[in-house]
């Protein structure tokens, strides 16, 4: 039971879900219990300039141990967990000496982690596999980064040996809804450059990350009572239904998509009679291809208020990120040491653009260029999410070897 995993465990049993229909900040206060945990153990561990704001961002510092003035980086995780799944009563369970077969999850035996569509599994016979009971997601992403950042600060304080500049551990919440760097001083930071640990697997860096819009389409309709409906009624069900219909399904979906492709994809539906909204995700590497997204939401819409010229069918975009690709230029050691420390922790760098987004992207556009690298995520935002503990501690040793590397820079 390594630290990582003894942190690990405790940190997916706090509440921490995050809710995009909240205007408050954070938008749900149990993100707080975990921010103050997170507060007292690096007292615990004796770092130095710990601080949580009044929206629950957490600092503090991994002070450095090299004689020369290194430059600080920032190791940046979220506490909150994706409001598409429940977060409550997380019951993780670690499977022993994994068997290399599919994995049935005990609370919903109908909820199977299969081998076939979980490859990474192949490589892990024999080791120890992390999973829900099928109940609730797990909350690896991002918890595995958060349990992580402690391990490390728990171990260079206990190998005072090994060289390392300033390392500067930022906490967020509300990163699943595209909030979490919305408080944040990058001054108060104080870094050349960050990493968000928030990626599958082991030994990926990511350099690339969609651009990102969502659109709310609400249309507004007339309600009566059925009896009366007859040329009075405009149902915004109905309309809504047939926008949605109309949206592209055999491209620009994801579930026909990849790589590079961008989609379009209806997440949410909510109202009755008298209104009725969606809320959709647009996404693209290029991000003039939003643009082109948002009109094709118009050129749907638009026959839809001519035929049904009492209702209101409005369509608001809102800005969330964008592709951090052109702001990494601006730190080439960023992607270049990630690469050396995975090489040094003795696993294969795969150089690889993620399908969403990351705290880092807002990151790299704010000014702080901030690649993503690995922390054991599989299947987020659903109830067959899993990690592993040799990816976690896999993970843990990249990130020592990132902070040796660029210890031995000067300022």
């Amino acid at each position: 039971m390594s630290s990582v995993l003894e942190r690990f465990l405790r940190y997916v049993r706090i509440d921490t879900q995050s809710d995009e229909t909240s205007a408050s900040s954070p938008s749900t206060a149990k993100q707080l219990d975990l921010c103050r945990l997170l507060v007292e153990e690096c007292r615990e561990l004796k770092l130095d300039h710990i601080s949580m704001s009044n929206v629950g961002t957490v600092l503090a510092t991994i002070p450095s141990n090299v004689d020369h003035e290194a430059p600080t980086i920032a190791l940046v995780a979220h506490v909150d967990t994706s409001p598409e799944c429940s977060g409550a009563n997380v019951n993780p369970i670690l499977h022993e000496n994994y068997n290399g077969e599919d994995i049935v999850l005990p609370a919903a035996p109908e909820k199977v982690i299969r081998v076939d569509e979980n490859p990474d599994l192949k490589g892990l016979i024999g080791g120890n596999i992390i999973t829900t009971d099928g109940t609730t997601l797990l909350g690896s992403d991002d918890k595995s980064g958060v349990a992580i950042m402690l391990a490390l600060a728990e171990y260079l304080g206990e190998n005072s040996h090994i060289p390392h500049g300033p390392i500067r551990l930022v906490f967020t919440c509300d990163e699943e809804i595209g909030r979490g760097i919305e408080h944040l001083d990058l001054n108060e930071v104080g870094a050349v450059c960050g990493y968000t640990l928030d990626s599958d697997g082991r030994g990926r860096v990511d350099s690339e990350t969609f651009s990102a819009d969502q659109a709310v389409v609400t249309v507004n309709g007339i309600n009566t009572h059925p009896s009366v409906g007859k040329d009075a009624m405009v149902n915004a069900i109905r309309i809504l239904g047939r926008f949605l219909a109309e949206l592209p399904r055999d491209e620009l979906a994801p579930e026909v998509s990849e790589g590079r492709d961008g989609f379009i994809h209806p997440y949410h539906v909510e109202g009755g009679v008298a209104k009725a909204f969606a809320r959709i995700l647009l996404r693209d590497f290029e991000t003039e291809n939003l643009i082109k997204q948002a009109e094709l939401l118009e050129q749907i819409a638009e026959p839809l208020r001519k035929e049904y010229p009492q209702a209101n069918i409005q369509i608001e975009v809102k800005h969330q990120y964008r592709n951090m690709r052109d702001g990494l230029k601006e730190e080439p050691r960023a992607i270049e040491k990630a690469i050396a420390a995975t090489k040094a922790a003795g696993l294969e760098p795969r150089l690889e653009v993620i399908r969403g987004g990351t705290d880092g992207s807002l990151l790299t556009a704010a000014g702080l260029p901030t690649p993503n690298i690995s922390s054991g995520q599989h299947n987020p935002h659903c109830p067959l999410e899993w990690t592993s503990l040799e990816e976690l501690e896999d993970c843990l040793k990249v990130v020592i070897e990132l902070c040796k590397l660029w210890g031995e820079e000067q300022i």
